[in-house]
């Protein structure tokens, strides 16, 4: 009886074993057959040692990213705010305090800046209303609060532009109610982001806060917008609005001749490309065949514009009736559409393997990177160990408002190649923020050292006192994908990336693609 007993609970734990390790099997934790690190080849293994598997293997294959879809990369480019978004401004390791924010925007949705011949303009009402789509809580306050604008002091031009989109039938490239509300959003975003730093005091002064912008309303207007959903009801008699004339910030560092060189081999190189698109000379054909046009003069009228503007506005592509010169007739389509839009990706892909926009862009945004590093330096050493605050001295919160043109060189400078063209409303952050051991330190060790400096400070300004950078673009931290700080350990002892390496590539370590040791020699090297 005891042997029978036995017996069967050898077969029941034979059974459960076996269900165990079949399962395991399935879900690929225990391996069924020898794992090889080399796959076998066709005609190999009968002369092979007789304790490798013979069961062939086949390799993961390496898949390259798929290529965008021109349809859903241009509904990401509308930017339509009616979707909720995550932002990761404001983030840092514990007890790390944030000095300083900088931020660049491109304006909001506007109506085209060009027109398709013998098509109707699309009807877009400008003028702003909260019970129309898409809307904003705060947009009924914004349009009183603007209407007391006058009490701020606006630099040269400024005070003639309209602080408000305000016609029925837009303008070409006025700012429609989607590009306010698509500001309000972006303001509201970085409040919620920056309110527990406090980075911005309820008694603020005019130093503390610099609002710059060109001088078209589409950008004056889309930075009045973020400046109110980040600061409600702001004070404008404290408000300064200083116009910036260079669409590349570069002030009166604009004198390149060799950006310029640069910019005539890329469009040149753009031009080879688009006139080698087969498909796309066909497009265009077909489309000015419809509208009875010549080719050459659809293209230069840029249909993609007014096109993007219909997709992001949900309106119908243009029509035009058929009849003598009028053409064939008929409307415009998506899959024309998509074609022109595909071959602008493309166009991205080849610029960046072509290397000369680049070169361009590192020209193109110095000026303003160099402010940018400027003005870091300045507040790093107003908090550095030793030194005595002085309160509402230093810019803490710095808004630029300006154009497509501005944002990818601008990205392009930065390392970030991969980034895509700037959409509606795009936003670039830097933060500056310094560590608890630098406060900690500044606690402990007041004073200057023996010859005046502060003690702790670096003659770059630099990160003995613990002060490091964050980048940002819309919203998601590409700080240690920028050229750099891509060698920095984030995983070490220090998981930001010091204010150092950015100051050494603005004024150093950018110029070296071009051969060069500063802005002045690259700008008057000739270009080979």
């Amino acid at each position: 009886m005891l042997a029978r007993n036995r017996f069967i609970l050898l077969v029941v734990v034979g059974a459960v074993l076996a269900i165990v390790s079949l399962s395991l099997q399935f879900l690929h934790l225990i391996p069924t057959t020898p794992v090889s690190e080399e796959p076998s080849s066709q005609g190999q293994g009968q002369g092979q040692g007789q304790g490798k598997s013979r069961k062939r293997v086949i390799p993961v294959p390496h898949t390259e990213p798929p290529e965008p879809d021109p349809i859903s990369e241009a509904y990401g480019y509308c930017n339509t705010p009616n979707h909720s978004e995550q932002a990761w401004e404001g983030h840092s390791p514990v007890d790390y305090k944030l000095l300083s924010v900088q931020v660049m925007i491109r304006h909001g949705d506007r109506y085209p800046l060009y027109a398709i011949p013998r098509t109707k303009r699309p009807a877009i009402d400008c003028t702003l209303s909260p019970k129309r789509k898409p809307s904003h809580p705060q947009l009924s306050s914004f349009i009183g609060h603007m209407a007391q604008g006058g009490r701020a002091l606006w630099e040269g031009t400024l005070s003639s532009l309209p602080r408000l989109p305000n016609h029925n039938a837009c303008e070409m490239g006025e700012l429609t109610q989607t590009g306010v509300v698509q500001h309000l959003r972006n303001g509201q975003l970085l409040r919620q982001a920056y309110k527990r730093h406090k980075l911005l005091p309820a008694d603020w002064t005019t130093k503390q806060l610099w609002v710059e912008t060109t001088g078209k309303s589409r950008t004056l207007q889309s930075g009045m917008a973020l400046l109110y959903g980040f600061l409600p009801d702001f004070d404008w008699s404290r408000l300064t609005v200083h116009h910036q004339w260079s669409t590349l910030f570069c002030g009166s560092a604009c004198d390149c001749p060799a950006r310029n060189r640069y910019l005539e081999e890329e469009q040149r190189r753009q031009y080879r490309l688009r006139v080698a698109d087969a498909e796309l000379e066909r497009t265009y054909a077909d489309m000015a065949r419809i509208l009875g046009l010549p080719p050459r003069q659809l293209r230069a009228a840029n249909p993609i514009d007014s096109l993007l503007c219909h997709l992001c506005h949900g309106l119908s592509f243009p029509c035009a009736a058929a009849g003598g010169a009028a053409g064939d007739g008929g409307c415009l389509t998506l899959a024309q559409f998509a074609v022109i839009r595909r071959q602008q990706l493309d166009d991205e892909t080849d610029r960046r393997k072509a290397g000369m926009y680049h070169r361009y862009a590192l020209l193109a945004a110095h000026p303003y990177l160099n402010r940018t590093a400027n003005k870091m330096e300045r507040v790093a050493r107003a908090s550095a160990p030793g030194r005595k605050a002085r309160a509402g001295r230093e810019e803490v919160f710095s808004l630029y408002s300006a154009h497509d043109v501005t944002v990818a060189p601008l990205l392009s400078a930065l390392g970030l190649e991969e980034a895509r063209f700037p959409r509606f409303a795009a936003r670039v952050v830097f933060e500056l923020w310094k560590s608890p051991s630098a406060t900690k330190v500044q606690r402990e060790e007041p004073g200057q050292d023996d010859a005046g400096g502060v003690k702790g400070e670096s003659s770059k300004g630099g990160n003995e006192g613990g002060v490091f950078v964050r980048v940002l673009y819309n919203g998601e931290d590409v700080t240690f994908r920028t050229a750099f700080c891509r060698s920095h350990d984030r995983h070490g002892a220090q998981p930001l990336c010091p204010l150092d390496n950015f100051l050494s590539f603005v004024r150093k370590d950018m110029f070296s693609v071009l051969n060069a040791i500063s802005y002045h020699d690259a700008c008057n090297r000739r270009t080979g």
